[in-house]
């Protein structure tokens, strides 16, 4: 009788008795009644801790996009100020093509979040396309106080070239005073931009020596940029007669890639180009003739042309060089209508504020390749 008993009591366990388990597995505890999973119970602020760092390693605008549609608790604290200030750069390389109202409130929001990297793609992107130029300053403003070396940089060009309004509001001095808060920090641009400079006493007192200091350093934190970012590179040298002074390091055959242009100034050139390449919707205004700028003129004029070839035109020096090195040196060439030209019209033009930037070879002292 015990035996039987016994029998029937492992049978209700391992036979009947499964079927009786697995219902009590698939019924939920009391406790954890209305929650999905153990997720909804983690604190907020470990959730945005968690997305402050998936942000700041986003690699493009769709990575944290998709991050946010994940679930409705992300949605609502990936928009968190912590984690809009931790946006990080490619994740706001918003391209022209793809521009909404919601890619412009995503900006805004982080740039309120202060991140400044928004502060200076979002300023240039105002300034330069939607016409709206004392938001647009007032953003890369704020991106400059906190020493952003792009907007720095991009102030200085707007200062240079009264950017924004008439001839008569350039201020050169201004200028040099930010290109080289922009050097300081690192900026290749501005290094070459404050070379230039004081090479020929742009709104600085003139010093040669130094001027050509700075362009020595700014060929080698380029050439140093370009090594840390190749696996491969092929080098190709080329003879060069070393003339007086101290050379560049691009004149011994340092032949590197072309910089990568920031995102905001791809978008500025994908912006004019999708509009037939009028910069301001008027006929009359070019944009700067170095493809890694994209800057626009906002005024008939603004920007400085070849004084060989008349056929190219740079918001800046450091522009000017850049092209030179990289396309402008094997097709400038003097244009016959520049040779004939009627000196009082070229007059007129001068005074409408088309000044002629010299060519390299003349401006360098016989250093070429900028």
């Amino acid at each position: 009788m015990v035996i039987t008993k016994e029998k029937r009591r492992r049978k209700d366990l391992w036979g009947g008795g499964v079927e009786n388990l697995r219902r009590k597995k698939m019924r939920p505890a009391p406790e954890s009644a209305g929650r999905s999973d153990f997720f909804d119970g983690l604190p907020d602020d470990l959730v945005v801790c968690i997305l402050c760092k998936l942000s700041s390693s986003a690699g493009s605008p769709s990575d944290f996009i998709n991050v946010l549609i994940t679930c409705k608790r992300f949605n609502g604290l990936g928009l968190h100020p912590l984690v809009l200030g931790k946006v990080s750069p490619k994740a706001l390389a918003v391209r022209a093509k793809k521009w909404s109202e919601s890619a412009h409130r995503f900006l805004k929001l982080c740039a309120e979040a202060g991140n400044i990297e928004a502060c200076y793609t979002l300023g240039m992107i105002r300034f330069y396309c939607l016409q709206s130029r004392g938001s647009g300053a007032s953003l890369m403003a704020k991106a400059a106080i906190r020493s952003h070396a792009p907007a720095l940089y991009s102030l200085a060009v707007i200062q240079f070239n009264g950017s924004g309004g008439s001839k008569t509001d350039k201020d050169l001095r201004a200028g040099v005073a930010l290109c080289a808060r922009a050097a300081f920090l690192g900026h290749v641009d501005a290094l070459r931009e404050l070379g230039h400079c004081l090479q020929d006493g742009y709104g600085v007192r003139q010093n040669i020596a130094e001027g050509r200091r700075f362009l020595v350093q700014a060929n080698a934190r380029e050439l140093a940029s370009v090594l840390s970012t190749s696996t491969t590179l092929n080098w190709h040298h080329h003879r060069h007669t070393i003339g007086a002074g101290c050379p560049l390091l691009s004149d011994f055959g340092w032949n590197v890639p072309a910089p990568e242009a920031h995102p905001a100034n791809r978008f500025l050139a994908e912006w004019i180009g999708s509009r037939g390449g009028d910069a301001g919707g008027r006929d009359g205004l070019r944009l700067c003739s170095h493809a890694g700028c994209g800057r626009p003129e906002t005024r008939r004029h603004e920007f400085r042309r070849c004084s060989v070839c008349g056929a190219v035109n740079y918001c800046s020096r450091a522009c000017q060089a850049l092209d030179w090195k990289l396309r402008h040196k094997a097709e400038c060439a003097p244009m016959e209508q520049w040779l004939h030209v009627d000196p009082e019209a070229d007059a007129a033009a001068v005074d409408a504020g088309d000044e002629r930037m010299p060519d390299r070879e003349e401006d360098d002292n016989g250093v070429a390749a900028l």
